[in-house]
């Protein structure tokens, strides 16, 4: 739901986003917490190029394939690929970068090179990586960790330090 559709080599999807370092706490479920200096730029200045449709309430993600690459990813436990999505107003939100580096350098590999989503009130596992499709929609998108523990991965999982996770 863009008048822009396409596909997009990393270097387009850069052009001319303003890269800058956001210090961010990255949470996860299991109550361990980093703080980490991303490089990235704001996930608005790309929707604004593609210019998201009046429609449009959800930006869903997924990432990258690759078996020969990535062994792990033959794991019967996980549906591949990986699913994430937002609702469009926290997609648009100032805060929520798309990450191409960490620590003053590239983003490798194991990181989620190319490129990662940082949203830095999700949980971690809202935080996909190695992204090679966003989408938007007007209904809200599958996500790997939802369908597979509805009851402990909500869709809306915001990190509120005065409620303890299910997990």
């Amino acid at each position: 739901m863009v008048d822009k559709p396409g596909t997009y080599d990393l270097a387009d999807v850069v052009k001319d986003q303003p890269l800058e370092e956001r210090i961010y706490r990255f949470r996860g479920v299991e109550s361990w917490s980093s703080v980490v200096p991303w490089i990235g730029f704001q996930l608005s200045g790309l929707l604004a190029r593609v210019v998201v449709q009046p429609g449009a309430k959800y930006v869903a993600f997924e990432t990258l394939v690759r078996l020969e690459e990535m062994p792990g990813q033959s794991s019967p436990f996980i549906v591949w690929p990986y699913r994430e999505g937002l609702r469009l107003v926290e997609a648009i939100n100032p805060l929520t970068i798309l990450a191409t580096g960490l620590y003053g350098e590239q983003m490798p590999n194991q990181k989620g090179a190319p490129i990662r989503l940082v949203v830095p009130w999700k949980y971690g596992f809202k935080r996909i990586k190695n992204i090679v499709r966003i989408s938007l929609t007007d209904s809200r998108p599958q996500t790997t960790w939802n369908m597979l523990q509805a009851c402990e991965y909500g869709f809306y999982p915001n990190v509120n330090p005065e409620v303890d996770h299910p997990r």
